[in-house]
């Protein structure tokens, strides 16, 4: 597998490209590409969800993006060191039946020498909104990079 730079020991600059990189990536809902950002034996919390290696990530995401749809992601950097990142998030889908909702969340990372991602740990809330309340409508523009995200 290729190196997927930067690498760690993370500094402010590098973690925060590591961040921009991971959303710029889950918002392309392709889950073959976004699986190539971690080992082939990483392991996964997701909410409640235990996954291990890639064919898995890649099945998780299927189900995932089939499940919310118009999903639209925002990550932002809270902390780092050594090989660590944690961020906090959030992104907005309609299920189904046309319900709009927003994820509120936080992750916990831990990364391989090559760059790779070896672990994640995400816990999730989902709040229902009104279509109207959304804020997050596709992938980030760069104007909006810096932006901290609202508590609510």
């Amino acid at each position: 597998m290729a190196p997927r730079p930067p690498f760690p020991p993370f500094d402010e600059e590098t973690a925060l490209r590591k961040v921009q990189a991971a959303e710029d990536a889950w918002n392309t809902r392709d889950p073959e590409a976004v699986a190539l950002a971690y080992t082939e034996d990483s392991v996964w919390r997701n909410r409640d969800r235990f996954v291990t290696g890639r064919d898995e990530i890649v099945a998780f995401l299927r189900e995932k993006w089939a499940r919310e749809l118009g999903y639209a992601l925002r990550k932002e950097l809270w902390s780092f060191g050594g090989d660590r990142i944690a961020v906090r998030f959030q992104y907005e889908y309609h299920d189904t039946a046309g319900r709009w909702w927003r994820a509120y969340g936080n992750e916990l990372w831990e990364f391989a020498e090559d760059g790779l991602m070896r672990r994640r740990e995400a816990s999730i809330d989902d709040v229902r909104i009104a279509e109207e309340d959304r804020r997050i409508f596709g992938p980030r523009p760069a104007a909006e990079r810096a932006v901290p995200l609202p508590v609510r």
